[in-house]
């Protein structure tokens, strides 16, 4: 009766709404928790920087949090099959509870562990603690997998659970037996040069950001919510304004759940609820984990294989000027640098960086793809290849490869004022709204600013040839 329960802690950091751990805690046994950090050359797409970085702090966060519940978070690293084995030799455990995973790699992986525990005499419990719907629970009439976002969010809505969030455990007994834990800090999970931890954290931590970990997830939440939401639906698409919530981190690494958000959306009051537009957003997080479980290729090949001859051209000078954020193309260049002072970018100007890459650069969305993986603090498998397959048009639901966004209009669309220009390219502070988005313009634009790389006109024609060349 002393054995514990073992839970595996992965992409669910958090308490509140954690299956796993709830149902373990319910079971009367005491608990022993685990973080494996596993052997990263093993793995199809391991931990960028950034996300190094926000994993750091997220297990600093989630390990005082399960102390409060008399449960020490073990550290270890290398094999999950090997360690969970070793844990449940060394504790006497018999139950494993983990929540599921849906990429192509921890679907692989899961299984296999499932197969050599259960051979072993131990019993594995998997729960659904990230999404909304499941993959498998939505599918067209043909019983196909959706590859177009609004049938398949009318469906997903139709079949999803109204069941409320779980509320944090209560303490289960303490396991009395010491357990081998490594140091968080051995893990060299911090980037070096250590420049860059201190623009991450300014942007991230207390006190000049919200902060890492479960509470500081929910806190987002509320302030979203409670200042920004009624405006969503038209300051989402406004780079200038804080219009967007900034949960996209804290959703990633489960410090907060969909289910959380939208328990929390159902409580507005009907005759003002402006939720219907960000509740879509989450739809589309679903839709692009609908979309990795079903079709996994998406992570490096076009899932419209037409694209395949598509004449992608090798710029490793255009690519580093893109990635440095100095394209001479001020909204594209604010983007590319908020995105490396910050590990987020606002989603608009994503689109906007991405179609300048893939259409008028013509350059792989498989290479910005992998800079974004390693830049982001929000780098979500399944949302990354989808959205950069949508941009490129080579993916399901996709914009067409002929609509290739001008970052100049969008510029003065979205950033009409050129605040958001501003702030990150210093270059141009003094530029004139009437020019911010297009210096080149200017008698004398600032020396300190490189020239485009590339006239956008020539870059739209050129990509619209090898678009009909394809098509051909």
């Amino acid at each position: 009766m002393n054995a514990p329960v073992i839970v595996w802690f992965r992409k669910d950091l958090r308490l509140a709404d954690n299956p796993a751990l709830f149902k373990a805690c319910q079971t009367g046994q005491p608990v022993v928790a685990t973080y494996i950090l596993e052997d990263q050359t093993q793995i199809d797409f391991p931990l960028g920087g950034a996300s190094k970085w926000w994993l750091y702090h997220s297990l600093m966060s989630l390990s005082a949090a399960l102390d409060g519940l008399g449960i020490p978070l073990i550290l270890r690293r290398g094999n999950p099959r090997q360690i969970l084995d070793a844990l449940c030799q060394e504790t006497g455990a018999d139950t494993v509870h983990w929540n599921r995973m849906y990429d192509p790699y921890a679907q692989t992986r899961d299984t296999e562990i499932k197969a050599f525990l259960t051979n072993n005499g131990i019993t594995v419990h998997s729960f659904n603690a990230s999404l909304l719907v499941e993959p498998w629970h939505v599918a067209t009439k043909t019983g196909t997998p959706y590859k177009i976002f609004t049938p398949f969010w009318r469906q997903a809505r139709n079949v999803m659970s109204s069941t409320p969030p779980l509320p944090r455990p209560e303490c289960p007994p303490a396991f009395q037996q010491s357990l081998q834990s490594d140091h968080l800090t051995d893990w060299s999970l911090r980037p070096h040069p250590s420049y860059w931890a201190a623009p991450l954290a300014a942007q991230w931590l207390l006190p000049s950001g919200a902060g890492i970990g479960e509470d500081a997830a929910q806190n987002r939440l509320d302030d979203f919510i409670t200042c920004a939401l009624p405006d969503y639906d038209t300051g989402r698409d406004r780079p200038d304004q804080k219009k967007t919530s900034q949960l996209s981190p804290h959703l990633h690494w489960g410090e907060i759940s969909p289910r959380q958000i939208w328990s929390a959306l159902e409580l507005i009051d009907p005759l003002h609820d402006y939720s219907g537009q960000f509740r879509a957003e989450l739809g589309w997080r679903e839709f692009s984990t609908h979309l990795l479980y079903h079709f996994p290729q998406i992570t490096t090949e076009n899932l419209r294989r037409e694209f395949d001859p598509f004449p992608w051209r090798d710029e490793p000078a255009a690519l580093a000027a893109w990635q440095k954020g100095r394209t001479g193309i001020p909204i594209v260049d604010a983007g590319m640098r908020q995105l490396w002072d910050t590990g987020w970018m606002h989603n608009r100007v994503r689109m906007i960086t991405a179609s300048f890459l893939v259409k008028h650069l013509m350059i792989p969305w498989q290479q910005g793809a992998a800079w974004f993986w390693d830049t982001l603090v929000d780098a979500d498998l399944a949302s990354n290849s989808a959205s950069w397959q949508w941009v490129a048009g080579s993916g399901c639901d996709a914009s067409p490869y002929f609509r290739i966004f001008n970052p100049v209009l969008q510029g003065e669309k979205f950033d009409p004022l050129g605040d958001y220009v501003r702030r990150w390219v210093p270059e141009l502070k003094n530029v004139p709204a009437k020019y911010i988005h297009k210096p080149w313009n200017m008698t004398q634009p600032p020396a300190s600013y490189p020239a485009p790389i590339i006239e956008l006109g020539v870059g739209r024609t050129r990509a619209l040839e090898a678009y009909k060349n394809i098509q051909n």
